[in-house]
């Protein structure tokens, strides 16, 4: 019978800090990734870890924090490939730092965010990410639940919330200022809709309009087409109501990436060419955009960073730190590819 030999001794936090040359707060820091640490000491502490084969007892810090280990992410859609790309990040980034996360889908109604806003059940999780859609300011502001909540999406101005969010104005703006300077004039814009809680679609017509004045284009409001939603078909019939109408269009900004495939779709149904005859341009830069035919240009927020600043900020609110509360703008990109 072959022995199980003595027991292995367990490896602490301690041990690391001594083979990195460290002290041991400084491992605490890169395992929990709440507080900046340089890359070369970074790399020295994951090193020892590796060596050592270093695992952080989660259940004793939950315990001491008084914390399950559970947070949760609240959005308006899942299937949406926008929030599933950005969930996706979020339970990564999650898991490296020890915690587990539950997903949420509201479908924007109001019964289902209250749910979220007053904290999901009292201490079910440890903190919430939340995309809020149809919620109004007012909500937040006489919020009573102390859950740690973090806001993403367009900003709820007095909240008193830790927010992240790309500059929405700016990012239409730029988006089709674009067109503008590939010649285009007649642009059409698809996807707004009336304000709700905090208005995507109010601040992404708002940038529309803002590099139309710069370019000194008129605003035609017949080539701005309210859409229910954001899905592949409703860029496909607000086109075709377009064309319907007799618009004269030669370009397209659609206020998500599915519109804007929608819109191609209907294109080239009616026998368009894309870009030749109409350009399309969407938003969010999701993996279809990039397989479609044609490939298509976008505005891509770094979901990564994101979805990392949410956590970091969340993480800091778990932990009691004492700060006032802080609006994260996260830079966005123009990706130009075969559709314009």
């Amino acid at each position: 019978m072959l022995s199980a030999g003595p027991p292995r001794p367990t490896v602490g936090i301690r041990d690391v800090a001594a083979l990195a040359r460290v002290s041991p707060t400084t491992v605490s820091n890169v395992l929990s990734g709440n507080r900046p640490v340089s890359s070369a000491t970074r790399e020295r502490v994951e090193w020892a870890i590796e060596q050592l084969g270093y695992r952080p007892n989660l259940s004793a810090r939950n315990l001491r924090l008084r914390q399950g280990g559970l947070i949760a992410v609240a959005v308006p859609e899942i299937d949406v490939p926008y929030f599933a790309e950005l969930i996706g990040h979020v339970v990564q980034d999650a898991r490296e730092r020890g915690y587990t996360v539950l997903v949420d889908q509201t479908n924007g109604r109001l019964e289902a965010e209250r749910f979220v806003l007053s904290g999901m059940n009292p201490g079910m999780v440890d903190g919430i990410i939340f995309s809020p859609l149809g919620i109004q300011r007012a909500e937040f502001e006489t919020r009573r639940d102390t859950t740690p909540l973090v806001l993403l999406g367009e900003r709820i101005t007095g909240a008193g919330l830790d927010h992240v969010a790309i500059d929405n104005v700016a990012a239409v703006a730029d988006a089709t200022g674009y067109l503008i300077q590939q010649g285009h004039r007649r642009i059409a814009a698809i996807g707004h809709q009336d304000p709700r809680g905090g208005g995507t679609a109010p601040q992404r017509t708002e940038g529309y309009r803002q590099a139309l004045d710069r370019a000194r284009i008129p605003y035609d409001a017949a080539l701005v087409v309210h859409t229910k939603k954001y899905h592949r078909r409703d860029g496909a019939v607000a086109t075709a109501e377009l064309l319907d109408r007799g618009v004269d269009v030669d370009a397209i900004f659609a206020y998500n990436d599915l519109l804007a495939l929608g819109a191609i779709h209907t294109l080239h149904e009616r026998g368009l060419r894309v870009p030749e005859d109409v350009a399309v341009i969407g938003m969010d830069d999701i993996d279809d955009g990039r397989y479609s035919t044609p490939t298509l240009s976008t505005v891509a927020p770094d979901k990564p960073t994101i979805a990392r600043t949410a956590l970091d900020l969340l993480l800091d609110r778990m932990a009691g730190e004492p700060q006032a509360p802080r609006q994260i703008v996260i830079p966005h990109t123009l990706v130009v590819r075969n559709s314009t």
